[in-house]
Protein backbone atom coordinates (compact mmCIF):
# COMPACT_ATOMS: atom_id res chain seq x y z
CA UNK A 1 0.00 0.00 0.00
CA UNK A 2 1.77 3.72 -0.91
CA UNK A 3 0.65 5.90 0.81
CA UNK A 4 1.47 10.05 1.22
CA UNK A 5 2.42 11.33 4.51
CA UNK A 6 4.13 14.89 5.95
CA UNK A 7 7.23 15.05 8.24
CA UNK A 8 6.74 17.61 10.98
CA UNK A 9 8.21 19.17 14.43
CA UNK A 10 7.47 21.08 16.93
CA UNK A 11 10.42 21.74 18.98
CA UNK A 12 12.46 18.58 18.06
CA UNK A 13 9.43 16.05 19.05
CA UNK A 14 8.70 14.25 15.62
CA UNK A 15 5.76 13.43 13.57
CA UNK A 16 4.55 11.42 10.32
CA UNK A 17 1.43 12.78 9.80
CA UNK A 18 -1.19 11.12 7.63
CA UNK A 19 -4.70 12.75 5.94
CA UNK A 20 -7.27 10.30 6.87
CA UNK A 21 -9.99 13.15 5.89
CA UNK A 22 -11.38 10.69 3.92
CA UNK A 23 -11.63 7.29 5.55
CA UNK A 24 -9.13 5.96 8.30
CA UNK A 25 -6.66 4.01 6.83
CA UNK A 26 -5.90 0.14 7.74
CA UNK A 27 -2.74 0.05 9.53
CA UNK A 28 -1.27 -2.21 11.94
CA UNK A 29 0.32 -1.70 14.95
CA UNK A 30 3.64 -3.53 12.87
CA UNK A 31 2.79 -0.94 10.24
CA UNK A 32 2.88 2.33 12.72
CA UNK A 33 6.63 0.79 13.93
CA UNK A 34 7.77 0.75 10.47
CA UNK A 35 6.91 4.04 9.78
CA UNK A 36 8.04 5.23 12.98
CA UNK A 37 11.67 3.46 12.53
CA UNK A 38 14.75 5.72 11.68
CA UNK A 39 16.12 3.23 9.81
CA UNK A 40 13.71 1.46 7.35
CA UNK A 41 10.98 3.86 7.78
CA UNK A 42 10.37 7.52 7.57
CA UNK A 43 11.32 8.03 11.13
CA UNK A 44 9.31 9.75 14.17
CA UNK A 45 8.34 10.02 17.53
CA UNK A 46 4.67 9.34 16.92
CA UNK A 47 2.18 9.09 13.84
CA UNK A 48 -0.80 11.54 13.79
CA UNK A 49 -3.45 10.56 11.87
CA UNK A 50 -5.95 13.60 10.48
CA UNK A 51 -9.43 12.36 10.46
CA UNK A 52 -12.69 14.03 10.17
CA UNK A 53 -15.55 15.19 12.57
CA UNK A 54 -18.23 12.91 13.72
CA UNK A 55 -19.66 15.40 15.42
CA UNK A 56 -20.57 19.07 14.67
CA UNK A 57 -19.17 20.79 18.07
CA UNK A 58 -16.00 19.62 16.36
CA UNK A 59 -13.88 20.16 13.75
CA UNK A 60 -11.83 17.42 13.31
CA UNK A 61 -10.39 14.01 15.24
CA UNK A 62 -6.86 12.69 15.56
CA UNK A 63 -5.61 9.55 17.04
CA UNK A 64 -2.01 9.48 18.16
CA UNK A 65 0.43 6.13 17.70
CA UNK A 66 3.70 6.12 19.70
CA UNK A 67 6.40 5.02 17.61
CA UNK A 68 5.78 1.36 19.54
CA UNK A 69 2.54 1.06 17.41
CA UNK A 70 0.30 1.60 20.67
CA UNK A 71 -2.06 3.87 20.30
CA UNK A 72 -1.92 7.06 22.95
CA UNK A 73 -4.39 9.56 24.27
CA UNK A 74 -2.94 13.05 24.02
CA UNK A 75 0.69 14.49 22.33
CA UNK A 76 0.65 18.74 23.08
CA UNK A 77 3.86 18.98 20.31
CA UNK A 78 1.76 16.66 18.21
CA UNK A 79 -1.60 18.94 18.63
CA UNK A 80 0.75 21.88 17.68
CA UNK A 81 1.69 20.42 14.90
CA UNK A 82 -1.73 19.12 13.83
CA UNK A 83 -2.94 23.16 13.42
CA UNK A 84 -0.18 23.96 11.10
CA UNK A 85 -0.96 20.65 8.77
CA UNK A 86 -4.79 21.48 8.27
CA UNK A 87 -4.17 25.16 7.54
CA UNK A 88 -1.20 24.67 5.24
CA UNK A 89 -3.80 21.90 3.52
CA UNK A 90 -6.39 23.95 3.74
CA UNK A 91 -8.40 21.85 5.47
CA UNK A 92 -10.11 24.99 7.44
CA UNK A 93 -9.59 28.54 7.09
CA UNK A 94 -10.11 28.74 10.63
CA UNK A 95 -6.83 29.98 13.05
CA UNK A 96 -9.13 28.60 16.11
CA UNK A 97 -9.91 24.85 16.20
CA UNK A 98 -11.85 22.36 18.49
CA UNK A 99 -10.86 18.67 18.18
CA UNK A 100 -11.52 15.65 19.74
CA UNK A 101 -8.62 13.22 20.91
CA UNK A 102 -8.75 9.80 22.67
CA UNK A 103 -9.33 11.54 26.17
CA UNK A 104 -11.94 14.65 25.24
CA UNK A 105 -11.75 17.65 23.37
CA UNK A 106 -9.34 20.36 22.76
CA UNK A 107 -8.88 23.91 21.43
CA UNK A 108 -6.08 24.88 19.42
CA UNK A 109 -5.44 28.62 18.02
CA UNK A 110 -2.62 29.41 15.54
CA UNK A 111 -1.27 32.35 16.81
CA UNK A 112 -0.80 35.75 14.21
CA UNK A 113 3.17 35.00 14.75
CA UNK A 114 3.10 31.49 13.71
CA UNK A 115 3.21 30.14 17.01
CA UNK A 116 0.62 27.44 18.01
CA UNK A 117 -1.24 27.31 21.41
CA UNK A 118 -3.35 24.59 22.85
CA UNK A 119 -5.19 24.73 25.35
CA UNK A 120 -4.16 21.31 26.91
CA UNK A 121 -7.19 20.61 29.75
CA UNK A 122 -6.83 20.85 33.81
CA UNK A 123 -3.74 18.56 34.90
CA UNK A 124 -5.08 15.68 37.01
CA UNK A 125 -3.86 14.69 40.25
CA UNK A 126 -6.43 11.96 41.40
CA UNK A 127 -4.48 9.34 41.27
CA UNK A 128 -6.65 6.60 40.44
CA UNK A 129 -7.75 8.49 37.14
CA UNK A 130 -3.54 8.64 36.28
CA UNK A 131 -3.55 5.95 36.78
CA UNK A 132 -1.22 5.24 39.66
CA UNK A 133 -1.63 2.70 42.38
CA UNK A 134 0.60 3.80 45.71
CA UNK A 135 0.05 -0.29 47.39
CA UNK A 136 3.47 -0.52 49.16
CA UNK A 137 4.63 2.94 48.47
CA UNK A 138 4.93 5.33 51.39
CA UNK A 139 4.52 8.95 50.41
CA UNK A 140 6.28 12.00 51.44
CA UNK A 141 4.35 15.08 53.07
CA UNK A 142 5.30 18.20 51.51
CA UNK A 143 6.21 21.30 54.08
CA UNK A 144 7.80 24.06 52.04
CA UNK A 145 5.41 26.83 52.42
CA UNK A 146 4.47 27.84 49.14
CA UNK A 147 3.60 24.33 48.65
CA UNK A 148 -0.16 22.90 47.53
CA UNK A 149 -1.02 21.71 51.30
CA UNK A 150 -1.84 17.68 51.61
CA UNK A 151 -0.13 17.19 48.37
CA UNK A 152 2.63 14.39 48.19
CA UNK A 153 5.53 13.28 46.32
CA UNK A 154 6.47 9.14 46.11
CA UNK A 155 9.49 7.84 46.13
CA UNK A 156 9.26 4.99 43.14
CA UNK A 157 11.61 1.71 44.40
CA UNK A 158 13.72 1.02 41.49
CA UNK A 159 15.26 -2.37 40.47
CA UNK A 160 19.03 -0.44 40.46
CA UNK A 161 18.38 0.56 43.85
CA UNK A 162 17.54 4.33 43.68
CA UNK A 163 14.04 5.62 45.16
CA UNK A 164 13.37 8.89 43.18
CA UNK A 165 11.11 11.04 44.32
CA UNK A 166 8.25 11.73 41.68
CA UNK A 167 5.21 13.82 41.45
CA UNK A 168 2.46 11.90 39.90
CA UNK A 169 -0.54 13.42 37.35
CA UNK A 170 -2.18 12.98 34.23
CA UNK A 171 -2.31 15.66 31.49
CA UNK A 172 -4.72 12.91 29.66
CA UNK A 173 -1.63 10.71 29.78
CA UNK A 174 0.18 9.48 32.63
CA UNK A 175 3.33 11.58 34.07
CA UNK A 176 6.12 10.82 36.98
CA UNK A 177 8.34 14.22 37.24
CA UNK A 178 11.30 14.27 39.81
CA UNK A 179 13.58 17.91 40.38
CA UNK A 180 16.99 17.56 39.29
CA UNK A 181 19.96 19.56 40.25
CA UNK A 182 21.21 19.32 36.66
CA UNK A 183 19.63 18.06 33.32
CA UNK A 184 22.66 17.08 31.59
CA UNK A 185 23.69 14.88 34.78
CA UNK A 186 20.32 13.25 35.18
CA UNK A 187 19.96 9.36 34.69
CA UNK A 188 17.43 9.50 32.11
CA UNK A 189 18.60 6.56 30.18
CA UNK A 190 19.18 4.28 33.69
CA UNK A 191 16.02 5.49 35.42
CA UNK A 192 13.76 6.65 33.05
CA UNK A 193 12.72 2.65 31.40
CA UNK A 194 12.66 1.62 34.72
CA UNK A 195 9.90 4.28 35.96
CA UNK A 196 8.12 4.38 32.41
CA UNK A 197 7.48 0.25 33.37
CA UNK A 198 7.25 0.89 37.23
CA UNK A 199 4.56 -1.58 39.11
CA UNK A 200 2.41 1.64 40.40
CA UNK A 201 1.42 2.34 36.58
CA UNK A 202 -0.34 0.40 34.94
CA UNK A 203 -0.12 1.52 31.73
CA UNK A 204 2.81 2.79 32.02
CA UNK A 205 4.02 6.26 32.39
CA UNK A 206 6.24 9.25 30.94
CA UNK A 207 9.25 9.72 33.18
CA UNK A 208 10.34 13.76 33.29
CA UNK A 209 13.71 15.26 34.61
CA UNK A 210 12.91 18.91 35.64
CA UNK A 211 15.84 21.33 36.67
CA UNK A 212 14.76 24.36 38.25
CA UNK A 213 16.50 27.43 36.93
CA UNK A 214 14.17 29.86 38.17
CA UNK A 215 10.46 30.29 39.04
CA UNK A 216 9.78 31.66 35.58
CA UNK A 217 12.08 29.10 33.52
CA UNK A 218 13.51 25.27 33.58
CA UNK A 219 14.83 22.89 31.91
CA UNK A 220 13.15 19.25 31.20
CA UNK A 221 14.01 15.82 29.98
CA UNK A 222 11.49 13.02 29.22
CA UNK A 223 11.90 9.39 28.77
CA UNK A 224 8.26 9.23 26.80
CA UNK A 225 6.08 5.63 27.42
CA UNK A 226 6.54 3.99 23.85
CA UNK A 227 9.10 5.60 22.66
CA UNK A 228 12.35 6.61 24.44
CA UNK A 229 13.88 9.91 25.12
CA UNK A 230 12.73 12.47 23.35
CA UNK A 231 14.05 15.84 22.04
CA UNK A 232 10.88 17.68 23.45
CA UNK A 233 7.36 16.57 24.80
CA UNK A 234 4.24 18.89 25.22
CA UNK A 235 2.28 16.85 27.60
CA UNK A 236 5.65 16.49 29.73
CA UNK A 237 6.36 19.84 29.48
CA UNK A 238 2.91 20.62 31.02
CA UNK A 239 2.95 18.39 33.45
CA UNK A 240 6.38 19.67 35.02
CA UNK A 241 5.28 22.77 35.06
CA UNK A 242 1.67 21.80 36.78
CA UNK A 243 4.25 19.62 39.56
CA UNK A 244 6.40 22.81 40.23
CA UNK A 245 3.80 24.89 40.76
CA UNK A 246 2.26 22.84 43.26
CA UNK A 247 5.54 22.02 44.88
CA UNK A 248 5.82 26.29 44.94
CA UNK A 249 8.70 25.98 42.93
CA UNK A 250 7.16 28.06 39.99
CA UNK A 251 5.23 31.03 38.56
CA UNK A 252 2.24 30.76 36.63
CA UNK A 253 3.79 31.21 33.43
CA UNK A 254 7.29 29.26 32.81
CA UNK A 255 9.51 28.90 29.80
CA UNK A 256 10.46 25.02 29.43
CA UNK A 257 14.01 24.59 27.53
CA UNK A 258 14.09 20.98 25.93
CA UNK A 259 17.37 19.13 24.25
CA UNK A 260 15.06 20.56 21.27
CA UNK A 261 14.97 23.81 21.87
CA UNK A 262 18.24 25.07 20.52
CA UNK A 263 16.76 24.47 16.91
CA UNK A 264 13.44 23.96 17.28
CA UNK A 265 12.33 26.50 19.76
CA UNK A 266 11.48 26.70 23.17
CA UNK A 267 8.06 26.41 24.93
CA UNK A 268 5.80 28.57 27.13
CA UNK A 269 3.29 27.16 30.17
CA UNK A 270 0.87 28.70 31.69
CA UNK A 271 -1.62 27.62 34.55
CA UNK A 272 -3.30 29.51 37.22
CA UNK A 273 -3.15 26.66 39.33
CA UNK A 274 -6.73 26.14 40.06
CA UNK A 275 -8.25 22.28 39.87
CA UNK A 276 -10.43 23.52 37.19
CA UNK A 277 -7.74 25.74 35.13
CA UNK A 278 -6.63 24.28 31.72
CA UNK A 279 -3.04 24.51 31.74
CA UNK A 280 -2.16 26.62 27.81
CA UNK A 281 1.04 26.14 25.97
CA UNK A 282 2.41 27.93 23.32
CA UNK A 283 5.39 26.79 21.06
CA UNK A 284 6.73 27.00 17.19
CA UNK A 285 5.16 23.87 14.34
CA UNK A 286 7.05 23.20 11.25
CA UNK A 287 6.45 21.18 8.19
CA UNK A 288 9.94 19.52 7.34
CA UNK A 289 8.87 17.87 4.08
CA UNK A 290 6.18 15.68 2.46
CA UNK A 291 6.34 12.32 0.58
CA UNK A 292 5.15 8.88 -0.50
CA UNK A 293 5.64 5.91 0.37
CA UNK A 294 5.41 1.92 0.01
CA UNK A 295 3.95 0.14 2.78
CA UNK A 296 5.01 -3.47 3.65
CA UNK A 297 2.13 -5.96 4.34
CA UNK A 298 2.83 -6.24 7.61
CA UNK A 299 0.44 -8.08 10.22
Amino acid sequence: MRIRFTKMQGAGNDFVVLDETTGALPLTPAQYRWLADRHFGVGADQILGVRAALSPDVDFEYVIHNADGGQVQHCGNGARCFVRYVRERALTAKSRIRVKIQTGVIELIEQPDGQVTVDMGAPVFDLARVPFDPAGIAPHALHAPQAIAGWQLWPLPLSDGAAPEVAVLSMGNPHAVQVVADVDRAPVPQQGPLIECHRAFPERVNAGFMQIVGRGEIRLRVYERGVGETLACGTGACAAVAAGIRLGLLDKRVQVSTPGSARGGALTVEWAGGAQDAVRMTGPAQTVFHGEIDLPDLP
